[in-house]
C-alpha cells in the first residue's frame, strides 16, 4: 500500500482565509496582521483586551524517548486538536516554529504529518513570518555591539577572555562551534576566541518564548549577562545599551502566529527553543492567549517527557503560572519494539515479547508525570504494521501503570481517527482533577535542583559536578540567582547521557560538563555529557533532497 507524502497532503489542503480561522476564536480581521492569505500575527492590542477572560483547559502532549522508529508527537498534538473539535469542543493547538537546521539536517520539519498537519507546511518549515531571522538579528546585533564597545576603548573594562555571549545562526554548522574572531589587524578589533550556537539555543529565543509583553521582553534582554570584568563583575546587555534596539528588532516577532490545521481548526505556531538545549516549548504569550480564546488548548513539549515535559512543567508553568489539566504521552508499537532490542530493519514483524520488553521506558515516563500531580493518558500512534496483539500488549502494560492507552489513527484518518483519544482526554479531565505541583521549590540550592532532576526524573544515582561547577553555582546563588529553575541540556535519546542506552536504565550517573547562567530567560543551564549547542549535519543531510520541481513547487521537505 502506498501513501501520499506529507508535502503532497499539505499541498492538496483546502485552506480557508486566515480571517475565517480568526473568527472561530473571536479574533476580528482588524486584530490580525496578515502574512499572505493563510497566516497572520495576532495584535498585542487584541491580546491585552482578552486578559480578563477565564482560562480554558491546558493539555500537554509529550512522548517516550525518541527512537529512529518514530513517535509522532507533533502529529498527535495536531490530531488531538482536530479530534476535540470533531467531538464538538472549542479547541486550539499551540506548537513551536521549525528551525532550518534540523529541517535541512536529519530531523525534518515540525508541522505534523499525514492527515494531522498544520498548514501552510512549506512556509512553516522555511522562513514562515521571519521570527527566527529577527531573533538571529537581535542576538548578533548584541554580539556586534560588544565587540564594538571593546574596539572603541572598552570603558566597561570587559575581560576579553570572559566574553560569554556567542553568536548564532539558524543552521547546523559544526565548523562554527569554536572560532577565532577579529583577525586581520588593528582595524578589525582585538582577536579572541568565540563561537556560534544554533539560533534556537539563543537566550534571546528563550526570552521571547517566556516574556509576557514587550516591556517584559526588554527588561529580560537587559538582564542578560554577556561578559565579565577581570574582577568577575558581570556585564549586562543593558550596560552595552543594546536592549532597546534588540526589542525594536523583535517587536513583530513577539506577536503570535495564527495558522490552521488541515481541517481548518486554529493553531498558534510561535517560538521554538531547542528541547535538549533550552526549554523546548512554544511561547508563553501564544499559550496564554489561546487559553483565553478556546475551551481546550493542546500544546506540546519537545522530545521525550524526561526533557520536554520536565522543562514545560518546571520552567514554563512555573514562570507563566500555568497548570495542565491532563498530559498525553505518545508512544508507538514500533518504538516499544526498538526499546525492546529489535533492529529498525526488523520492526515490521510481529514481536509481542519485544513490545513488552520495551514498555518500561513508557512506564517510567508515566510514573514521572504522575509525580507532578497531573492525570496521564497514553496515545498509541498507529502504524499500519501494528498488530492487534502488539497494541493490546501496550494497553495491558499501561493499565498496569494505573493509566489508560488509546489507539489513535490520526495520521491516516485525521480527526476521525483521533476522536476516541479526544473523548478519553475530556473524560479524564472531567473525572481526575489535576493537582499540579513543580518537582522542586524555588528556594532549593541549584546543585540540589540538578540532582533532584537527575535522580527523580532520569533515575540516575546522582549528578556528577566537579568543584569548579559547584563553586560557580554557589557564586550565582550569592548574586541572587539561587531561586532560578534549572534547564538540563542532555541527549534526548535516553534517560542517561548515552544516546544508545534505551529502555529504562539504572545504575548510572549524570556528568555535568558545564553550567551557564541565562539571567534574562530566568534559568540556569546544566550541560550534561556530550550535548552540543551547535549541531552538525549528518553524513547525508536532508538538504541534498530538497529542491524546486519544474513547476516551482518544493520537493523533499518532510
Amino acid at each position: 500500500m502506498t501513501f501520499k507524502s506529507d508535502i503532497q497532503i499539505a499541498r492538496e489542503a483546502s485552506k480557508r482565509p486566515i480571517q475565517e480561522i480568526g473568527q472561530k476564536l473571536g479574533i476580528s480581521s482588524d486584530d490580525l496582521l496578515p502574512y499572505g492569505h493563510d497566516k497572520a500575527k495576532v495584535s498585542q492590542k487584541f491580546i491585552n483586551s482578552v486578559q480578563d477572560r477565564p482560562d480554558g483547559k491546558l493539555i500537554l502532549v509529550t512522548a517516550i524517548n525518541p527512537t529512529p522508529a518514530g513517535e509522532g508527537k507533533t502529529t498527535t498534538t495536531v490530531g488531538l486538536g482536530d479530534g476535540l473539535n470533531r467531538i464538538g469542543k472549542n479547541a486550539a493547538v499551540c506548537i513551536r516554529e521549525a528551525s532550518l537546521g534540523p529541517n535541512f539536517g536529519m530531523k525534518g520539519g515540525a508541522a505534523g504529518g499525514g492527515y494531522a498537519q498544520i498548514v501552510p507546511m512549506e512556509e512553516m518549515n522555511l522562513h514562515f513570518t521571519g521570527d527566527f531571522h529577527a531573533i538571529t538579528s537581535a542576538h548578533n546585533l548584541l554580539s556586534a555591539m560588544i565587540d564594538n564597545h571593546i574596539y572603541w576603548g572598552n570603558a566597561l573594562e570587559i575581560d576579553l577572555r570572559r566574553v560569554v555571549w556567542r553568536r548564532v545562526v539558524d543552521m547546523n554548522d559544526r565548523a562554527l562551534r569554536q572560532i577565532t574572531a577579529s583577525l586581520g589587524g588593528v582595524s578589525n578589533g582585538f582577536p579572541r576566541e568565540a563561537g556560534f550556537d544554533i539560533t534556537v539555543a539563543s537566550e534571546v529565543m528563550a526570552i521571547l518564548c517566556l516574556a509576557k509583553d514587550l516591556n517584559d521582553l526588554q527588561k529580560r534582554l537587559g538582564d542578560m549577562i554577556v561578559a565579565y570584568t577581570r574582577e568577575r563583575k558581570p556585564i549586562y546587555a543593558r550596560d552595552i545599551k543594546a536592549d532597546g534596539a534588540m526589542t525594536v528588532l523583535l517587536k513583530d516577532a513577539m506577536q503570535p502566529n495564527l495558522v490552521q490545521t488541515l481541517e481548518n481548526n486554529p493553531a498558534f505556531v510561535h517560538g521554538g527553543p531547542f528541547a535538549n538545549i533550552a526549554h523546548g516549548c512554544n511561547s508563553v504569550i501564544a499559550t496564554t492567549t489561546a487559553l483565553k480564546l478556546a475551551d481546550y488548548v493542546v500544546t506540546e513539549a519537545g522530545f521525550g517527557a524526561d526533557l520536554g515535559a520536565e522543562k514545560f512543567l518546571n520552567i514554563k508553568c512555573r514562570k507563566a503560572g500555568l497548570a495542565p489539566s491532563c498530559v498525553v504521552v505518545v508512544a508507538t508499537v514500533r518504538a516499544m519494539k526498538m526499546n525492546g532490542g529489535v533492529a529498525k530493519a526488523d520492526l515490521g514483524a510481529e514481536n509481542v515479547d519485544a513490545v513488552q520488553a520495551g514498555c518500561p521506558n513508557l512506564g517510567r515516563h508515566i510514573e514521572n508525570l504522575k509525580s507532578f500531580g497531573v492525570p496521564v493518558v497514553v496515545a498509541i500512534n498507529h502504524f499500519v504494521t501494528d498488530t492487534d496483539a502488539e497494541v493490546q500488549a501496550v494497553k495491558d502494560y499501561v493499565a498496569s501503570q494505573g493509566a489508560e492507552a488509546v489507539l489513535s489513527r490520526h495520521w491516516e484518518l485525521g480527526s476521525a481517527g483521533s476522536a476516541e483519544l479526544a473523548e478519553k482526554v475530556v473524560e479524564t479531565i472531567d473525572k481526575d482533577q489535576a493537582d499540579f505541583a513543580t518537582l522542586y521549590p524555588d528556594a532549593m540550592p541549584l546543585a540540589d535542583k540538578i540532582n533532584t532532576i537527575a535522580t527523580k526524573i532520569y533515575r540516575a544515582d546522582g549528578a556528577v559536578m566537579d568543584q569548579k561547577i559547584l563553586n560557580q553555582l554557589k557564586d550565582w546563588e550569592e548574586q541572587g540567582y539561587g531561586d532560578l529553575p534549572v534547564c538540563m541540556a542532555k541527549t534526548q535519546y535516553s534517560f542517561t547521557t548515552d544516546p544508545e542506552a534505551r529502555g529504562a536504565p539504572t545504575g548510572f550517573t549524570i556528568p555535568v560538563r558545564e553550567v551557564r547562567l541565562s539571567a534574562g530567560a530566568g534559568f540556569v543551564v546544566a550541560i550534561c555529557g556530550e550535548i552540543m549547542t551547535m549541531p552538525g549535519l549528518p553524513r547525508v543531510p536532508s538538504a541534498e533532497n530538497i529542491r524546486l520541481n519544474d513547476i516551482g513547487d518544493v520537493e523533499g521537505l518532510f
